[in-house]
Parts: C-alpha cells; sequence; structure tokens
C-alpha cells in the first residue's frame, strides 16, 4: 500500500511546492490535492487545463504521486439540498473535480453526497444524493475518473450494508466508496466495514479516534487512538487492497511540517502489522 497524505494536513496557505517538498522528504509517495474556490491555494474552480498540467508537473518533479481529490465545497453546496439552484452548484463542482482529475491522471474523487438535518429528511437525501449523481456519472465516464461516496459524520448511510446498497444502486462501475477507517469508529467496526464493502472500496482514508470523547475534539494522530490497526491492515490485505492509505488530520500548530515526519513514521508502523 501506498502512504498518503491530504493538502488539509498543512496550514492552509501552504504552497503546493512546499506540500510536495514536505511530503516527499517524509517519505509519503502520494498527496491528495482538494478543489477550492478560486482564492484558494492550488486546484479551484477557475483552474484550467494548462494549470493542472503544471501543478502535475510539480508534484513529478518532487516525485509525488497524485492519485485522489478531494474537497469541502460540497457541505455547502449539497447534492441533496432542497434547493435545486444549490444541487446544481454541487453538480458542477463534481465536474470540475472529474475533469482536473482526468487532466492530472488522478483515478478517484471523493464525494460527500450530502446530509440529513431537520430541513432535509434521511429519504430526501438517499433520493436527491442519488438524483444528482447519477447526473454525473457520465462526466465520470468520459474522464474516466471514478466517483469515491466517503462516509462522514452527515448523519446518513450509518452502516457498511446501507452504504453497500447505496452505491450498488446505481449500478456503474464509476461509483464506489472511499471509506474513512476513523470516521466509523464512533458508531462501528472498521475492519468490519472494509470487508462488507468489498470491492466497492476505490480509496482509503486514515485518522484515529478517542471513542471516550465521543466528538469532533475526539479525532487524533494515528497511535493516539481506539482504530484496531492490526484488524483494520488484516481487513485490507484480505481485500487485496493495494493502493493509498491517505493521512486526513488537523495541522500542528506549531512547525507544521513535523506531522507530515510523525504521520509517515506511525504509517510504516500500522502497515508493518
Amino acid at each position: 500500500m501506498l502512504k498518503g497524505i491530504n493538502q488539509w494536513c498543512y496550514p492552509e496557505q501552504t504552497s503546493l511546492e512546499k506540500v510536495f517538498e514536505y511530503s516527499r522528504d517524509a517519505g509519503f509517495h502520494a498527496v491528495e490535492l482538494n478543489l477550492y474556490e478560486a482564492d484558494g491555494v492550488g486546484l479551484t474552480v477557475e483552474t484550467t487545463k494548462e494549470e493542472a498540467l503544471k501543478i502535475k508537473a510539480i508534484a513529478e518533479k518532487y516525485r509525488i504521486k497524485l492519485r485522489s481529490l478531494s474537497t469541502s465545497l460540497l457541505w455547502k453546496m449539497s447534492l441533496c439540498s432542497p434547493d435545486e439552484q444549490i444541487r446544481q452548484q454541487g453538480i458542477r463542482v463534481v465536474e470540475k473535480m472529474l475533469e482536473i482529475a482526468g487532466y492530472i491522471g488522478m483515478d478517484t474523487i471523493l464525494v460527500v453526497p450530502g446530509a440529513v438535518s431537520e430541513q432535509v429528511s434521511y429519504e430526501e437525501c438517499y433520493k436527491r444524493s442519488q438524483v444528482s449523481i447519477r447526473e454525473i456519472i457520465p462526466t465520470a465516464e468520459k474522464y474516466g475518473v471514478k466517483i469515491g461516496i466517503e462516509n462522514v459524520w452527515n448523519k446518513f448511510l450509518l452502516s457498511p450494508l446501507e452504504m453497500a446498497r447505496y452505491i450498488d444502486d446505481f449500478e456503474s462501475d464509476y461509483v464506489g466508496a472511499y471509506f474513512d477507517v476513523g470516521n466509523v469508529l464512533q458508531f462501528g467496526y472498521p475492519e468490519q466495514w472494509i470487508r462488507l464493502l468489498g470491492r466497492r472500496i476505490f480509496k482509503v482514508h486514515v485518522k484515529d479516534f478517542n471513542t471516550a470523547v465521543g466528538n469532533g475534539a475526539g479525532f487524533v494522530p494515528l497511535l493516539a487512538g481506539d482504530v484496531n490497526w492490526r484488524a483494520v491492515i488484516a481487513a485490507l490485505r484480505e481485500l487485496g487492497y493495494e493502493d493509498t492509505l491517505t493521512a486526513e488530520l488537523s495541522p500542528y500548530s506549531f512547525c507544521p511540517h513535523t506531522l507530515a515526519d510523525d504521520t509517515a513514521q506511525h504509517l510504516d508502523i500500522i502497515l508493518k502489522k
């Protein structure tokens, strides 16, 4: 498996050149970039093909693979919003992600399908997000890039059986799971999710979680929480998963590149289990 790190692991204004340099020096094989609004650092909703290829060239200079793309924009441009205009904005964001990923050679994008709230019922989230994603699948096919649905704290797809059904409903090889190990620990066991989702898993995020805390403050560095890493790695190996394990952690407030050093070492330990 390849060691990966998300751009979010560094302070917000860190240049991509530094992101790639720090990641390479720490021993990572891959960096997961994010799509931002127009004023963001790196890939944005206004990035052209030429700009994307320049970023790819910088990554290659540092011997860093670019295999996936994520974004936080879908939290406010939700694919299940009751507002059709907002849903269409979200669709355009995902299509832009697919386009850029295709230019760079990434094979997967991360998509949060929506969130259940007092304004959006579970059934509405399920149906509307599926309608939106079905509209996007032809673009995924055009660029040869897969859509990885991530399990997040959105009160939606709360079991691996339901997530498997949600994915299977699309009947498309271009829709699968972007599985986040730490995100399920509050209400499940990641190794069980891995075995039930099986070949639907396109990519994997790694973070750790302290269940005694039980809220967002419970996310901690790798090895500092309650994830049974031995069981997780065993399940991934049973599956034959050989792609990236991408760390998605909050940046250190002091000497931020040290997070990359620490996390790479933690991944080395995890992968030896």
